[in-house]
């Protein structure tokens, strides 16, 4: 195992600022990562408050428990944060005062090369956040079809040249590293522009490797079991797909953003967005991290239980 890279946590007050509501409540970091907003909620917390803190990444697990340190208010769980309400025991369900998720993927997975998401080192097609992953970026790039490939680059990636990029892979194959990956990318989208259609066809593939927009659903979802009444969700975000699928839940408790009414016609959802503007790293934070420019926050309250 190669040294852990530490991450730099991106809002990181700003983030547990609006988390915490009782000092000795019980909270879930859903995307444990290097550990760092977990060390500052436990910070915060009372004597009585407990943390429950998620990753299905083991380095990254066993890192932020040794940052952490033994603490008797700290729970460390390895899984996928999409299976909310099968990881935290049954005696916490509805009764969570806040859920942290950042959603962005940890300096360490991106720097480390085997592990395959960086277009900046060569190393193996693989992008998977867990060994408990199924699909590799290997069988994404080398045995979709071009109809599948094509609707990945364009949708979780976002790249027009969706067509073109996907059809040069399937003339390439088989491609076995990051870097051919990338010099097929490069082919076509030529020019001052090409290096960002590289990180949209990284993006896209990486998405589906981890079903990610499956598991954020799922977790938003599991989210709204587990909180008490009042209780808070705070997601940190990072390409529009992500916050597209927040917006539309938090406004509406739905991933359509369809508000349902009552028989009188009031609006009715389980919960209710209180930040109106989103909330980004300051000019100082994109400085010392610029991994965080992208970065937007939205904060919501459960104020119902779901029907």
């Amino acid at each position: 195992m190669t040294d852990f890279i530490e991450h730099i946590p991106v809002l990181l007050n700003e983030s547990v600022e609006h988390l915490i509501t009782d000092p000795d409540g019980i909270y879930i970091d859903a995307t444990l990562g290097g550990g760092g907003h977990s060390q500052l909620i436990l910070q915060k917390l009372g004597p009585y408050g407990h943390l429950f803190g998620i990753d299905q990444d083991n380095e990254a697990l066993s890192a932020a428990t040794e940052r952490v340190g033994h603490d008797k208010r700290f729970t460390a769980l390895e899984g996928n944060f999409g299976y909310l309400t099968t990881l935290i025991p049954q005696k916490h369900h509805r009764n969570i005062a806040g859920i942290l998720f950042d959603y962005g993927v940890s300096t360490h997975q991106i720097k480390e090369p085997e592990r395959g998401f960086s277009f900046q080192n060569e190393g193996p097609l693989d992008m998977r956040m867990s060994s408990m992953s199924g699909v590799s970026a290997y069988q994404v790039v080398n045995e979709y079809d071009y109809k599948k490939l094509r609707d990945v680059i364009f949708h979780y990636g976002e790249e027009r040249m969706s067509r073109q990029i996907a059809k040069e892979i399937i003339e390439r194959r088989p491609l076995e590293t990051t870097t051919e990956l990338r010099d097929a990318v490069e082919s076509v989208a030529k020019g001052k522009h090409a290096i960002k259609s590289v990180a949209r066809v990284f993006q896209g593939i990486r998405i589906e490797v981890n079903r990610e927009m499956e598991v954020l659903k799922m977790a938003l979802k599991d989210s709204l079991e587990l909180l008490k009444i009042g209780g808070r969700i705070v997601s940190i975000s990072y390409h529009s797909l992500e916050d597209r699928l927040v917006k539309n839940f938090f406004k509406s408790g739905n991933f359509e953003g369809k508000i349902e009414k009552d028989f009188y016609g009031n609006p009715i959802s389980p919960v209710k967005q209180l930040n109106r503007q989103i909330i980004t790293p300051g000019k100082d934070e994109i400085e010392r991290n610029p991994a965080s420019r992208s970065a937007k926050m939205r904060i919501a309250e459960k104020v119902s239980e779901v029907n």
